[in-house]
């Protein structure tokens, strides 16, 4: 299948104005970077290096060769995604051989040639993790919290202190690149339309309600973040602008190991939780078990002035909002790995979030709009109970060290109950009181099931064949029921504000992807088929299933992937990459239903809606030296279709939808930058650069009667994130987390930019068995989002906030046996085997 890009010559004179200053810092960096003589094609040293720890391959790890007795490397390289290095042709003598990553220690070994023809296969070298003494004082050095893997990066999370008694929503705050709003939705590269797992899996986690269990979520549950901006066919497409991966923990260390951890925070919240965990060689268990209590305060103002036809304003509508909520959920862990053979493993592991959350919110209304009211009050009280969780069932068999089978099946039920009352007092010009009451319930049972096969086979170190199955099969039932009245007691069943929504949806997918390299030159190509069924019902008071008609959309779709990568001399790597990608409509985007939250602020969503379909470009660049690392992305991405809120005036009264209003263009540029300084200062700096245009567009919604249009709009936008790690003496370790968010294009309008800095502090006691933190989010209480929006009739104004500056208290105590004898006689046969093993299959 050919994809065809065309592009007009007005948008091609746009993006070259736009991009004209990003292009010439990207060729700057280049051109800046010193090169080193080039290596000849003649094999004379290679080898494979792996995690210590882990026994998994490292990539991108710098590898240089020097002679014996000097400091300057000859020639250099960097391991591949098999974690193998490959070094041209040397004169006989004696040399040295340097590996070094930031967080492991370098390792070095002298090696001889006898003869120009002679061959040095080191076969397999493990990297441990790097703590030091520097001279008298003892610096205990931190896990490396960044590295590039091929196709993704990977930030170690678990000794985040910022984040340190807060939620995923937290983390994610904290990682490049990655956002979270005042809504708690996930943007990743300034866009919304990302895909966030748990554990390499959807885990029931869909666009209606991930926003809901990241904020349930506990930070300390979290091992890892994977951030991946363009996948490969082996992965979902779902998500124009990538795939965040939450990797939960699942220590393995021999023996037991644990922790109990408690906090306290400024606002009143409280959290305690308790891990243990045990690998006797022939089972791996864990247990996760811990209750979080968050109160948190927010409100908002929105100015909104009406214009006549010539755009001058003649009535207003302003409100102030305030909000404060409690509560919080158990979250519960447990799993374990039964190793039936050393070739076959059993896995059993599951999660769940229980709790409910109580909110009260309170909206004061000013208006001069004729015949409405001149002041308004409506206060809402609502509780929200979420069960559900994820079980999943796993078997993987070993062919060989090089080839596997592994298949899951997992089912994700989630059930998010919620009731909310409504009372309202309207002041009118005459002096007369209007009151109002309203109670709602609204009941969300949402239930997928996961099956997924994945099968492995590397022919040789230098040839891949992945080839795979998923299907997802998902339900959702979400009843809404309203009672209204001027009181509570006359309160009765309002058939307008009754809504039963089915949402199904099943997708079925299998992949094909073959890995190889020659010498320098590395390739991946792959496809994907996705077969999508949809089927939509939204019921009215009094309708059974089968009085309404459903909405059903079927169609099938290849997602082919291209990865190109060459390593060029002295640890420099260059990689280009082209993905399809898609974004499906999710269920409230769908769902026809009319919200009357706040009744001068009506929205529903659009059953009609198609899929958006992108193409993703990307060409990246790395550069490793011992302490410092450079990634420099440039990407390029146009969507069709693109869903957008639309707002627009009917009467008085704002009413927002969804729609496919037009195409899009993306295009941009990231620097990430990785230093580490004296083995005591760690630094990461994410810069990105992006340009936006979204096409123009008209659209009549159903009633209204005027078109809702949108002129061509186009950006330049940036952010910056910049976290700094410090470990010092006296076990004291510090971290602070800045970010700044330029103007950013939106629908109809923009959003302001804004900044946010978070800290944290932890001083370890007793061998680091027992640390305490002190952290602080947005603690220059900065942390709002103000949006300007206009349309056919009217200009507004809005700005909210939530929680804003929080200081968090952590005790954490760690207890266990991580060396007991009993374990590691019994694996030591075992771990001696695999590594054989392992040099044997490698080479």
């Amino acid at each position: 299948m050919v994809f065809v890009v065309k592009f007009s010559k007005e948008a091609i004179i746009s993006i070259k104005s736009k991009m004209k200053n990003l292009i010439l810092v990207v060729l700057f960096l280049f051109l800046a970077i010193p090169g080193f003589a080039v290596v000849g094609q003649l094999e004379t040293v290679k080898g494979k290096v792996i995690d210590a720890k882990t026994k998994e391959a490292m990539q991108f790890v710098n590898v240089s060769v020097r002679k014996e007795g000097s400091t300057v490397p000859l020639t250099g390289a960097v391991t591949d995604n098999q974690g193998v290095f490959q070094l041209g042709k040397l004169e006989p003598g004696t040399y040295v051989l340097n590996i070094s990553f930031i967080g492991y220690r370098t390792f070095e070994k002298n090696f001889t040639l006898d003869s120009p023809d002679q061959n040095i296969n080191f076969r397999i070298i493990p990297l441990e993790e790097d703590s030091q003494m520097l001279g008298e004082v003892k610096v205990v050095g931190q896990r490396s919290q960044m590295k590039f893997e091929i196709d993704k990066k990977v930030f170690n999370v678990d000794e985040n202190i910022s984040s340190t008694g807060g939620t995923a929503s937290d983390v994610l705050s904290n990682i490049p690149s990655v956002d979270v709003d005042n809504d708690g939705e996930v943007s990743l590269r300034g866009s919304t339309s990302v895909t966030v797992w748990i554990n390499g899996k959807a885990s029931g986690l869909s666009a209606d309600n991930r926003a809901q269990i990241l904020e349930q979520m506990p930070a300390e549950s979290i091992e890892r973040i994977e951030v991946i901006t363009n996948p490969s066919a082996k992965y979902s497409p779902e998500g124009t602008s990538g795939i965040i991966n939450i990797v939960l923990k699942e220590n393995r260390k021999a023996g037991y190991y644990g922790s109990l951890q408690a906090g306290v925070d400024t606002r009143g919240g409280w959290n305690t939780s308790g891990n243990i965990n045990y690998n006797s060689g022939k089972i791996d268990a864990y247990f996760n078990l811990g209750y979080r209590k968050r109160i948190s305060d927010g409100g908002g103002i929105s100015n909104r002035t009406n214009l006549d036809e010539a755009g001058n304003p003649v009535s207003y509508l302003n409100q102030t909002s305030d909000n404060n909520g409690h509560g919080g959920p158990v979250f519960l862990r447990a799993g374990g790995t039964y190793h039936l053979t050393t070739r076959d493993h059993l896995n059993l592991a599951a999660f769940g979030i229980f709790g409910n959350r109580k909110q009260k919110g309170l909206i004061d209304y000013e208006s001069n709009i004729p015949g409405s009211f001149i002041s308004s009050l409506r206060a809402s009280n609502s509780e929200n109970k979420m069960r559900g969780g994820n079980l999943e069932l796993g078997y993987k068999h070993d062919f060989s060290k090089t080839s596997n089978l592994d298949i899951t099946a997992s089912w994700n039920p989630w059930n998010m109950d919620g009731s909310s009352i409504y009372s309202q007092s309207s002041l009118y010009e005459d002096e007369r009181e209007v009151f109002s009451y309203q109670r709602q319930k609204s009941d969300v049972r949402s239930t997928s099931w996961e099956l997924q096969a994945d099968y492995v086979n590397s022919f040789s170190e230098n040839n891949k064949l992945e080839a795979g199955y998923k299907g997802t099969f998902s339900h959702q039932n979400s009843p809404v029921k309203t009672y209204s009245g001027e009181t509570e007691e006359e309160a009765s069943p309002d058939e307008a504000l009754f809504n039963r929504f089915y949402y199904d949806q099943d997708i079925q997918a299998a992949y094909v992807n073959y890995a190889g390299r020659f010498n320098k030159f590395g390739f991946q190509a792959g496809v994907r088929g996705e077969y999508s069924h949809t089927n939509t019902k939204s019921l009215g008071f009094g309708q059974e299933k089968g009085d309404v008609p459903a909405y059903k959309e079927d169609y099938f779709s290849l997602f082919p992937s291209v990865f190109l990568s060459y390593e060029l001399p002295a640890g420099h790597e260059l990689q280009v990459n082209y993905t399809r990608r898609i974004s499906r409509p999710w269920g409230h985007q769908l769902n026809p239903f009319v919200n009357i939250t706040d009744s001068t602020n009506i929205s529903f969503g659009n059953p009609y809606l198609d899929p958006e379909f992108s193409n993703a470009y990307e060409i990246n660049y790395i550069k490793n030296w011992e302490n410092h690392t450079l990634s420099v992305s440039a990407y390029y991405r146009n969507t069709n279709d693109v869903i957008q809120r639309i707002r627009y005036l009917e009467g008085e009264v704002m009413k927002s939808t969804y729609e496919n209003v037009s195409k899009s263009q993306s295009a941009g540029a990231e620097f990430v930058a990785k230093n580490n300084f004296s083995r005591i200062l760690d630094l990461t700096t994410t810069v990105n650069l992006y340009y936006n245009k979204l096409d123009g567009f008209s659209y009549l919604p159903a009633g209204a009667e005027k078109a809702v249009t949108g002129k061509t709009n186009e950006d330049f936008s940036w952010n910056a994130k910049m976290i700094a790690n410090f470990s010092l003496p006296a076990s004291f370790s510090v971290q602070l987390t800045g970010s700044y968010d330029s103007k950013q294009l939106i629908a109809q309008g923009y959003r302001k930019a804004n900044y946010r800095l978070d800290a944290g502090v932890r001083k370890a006691f007793w061998d680091r068995k027992l640390s305490v933190s002190v952290s602080g989010r947005d603690i220059l209480d900065s942390r709002k989002w103000k949006t300007e929006t206009s349309g056919d009739g009217f200009r507004q104004y809005a700005e909210n906030w939530r929680t804003g500056r929080t200081v968090n208290f952590t005790l954490t105590y760690s207890f266990g046996n991580m060396k007991a004898s009993r374990n590691r006689n019994q694996q030591q046969p075992r771990e001696n085997n695999n590594m054989m093993n392992q040099m044997e299959d490698s080479f």
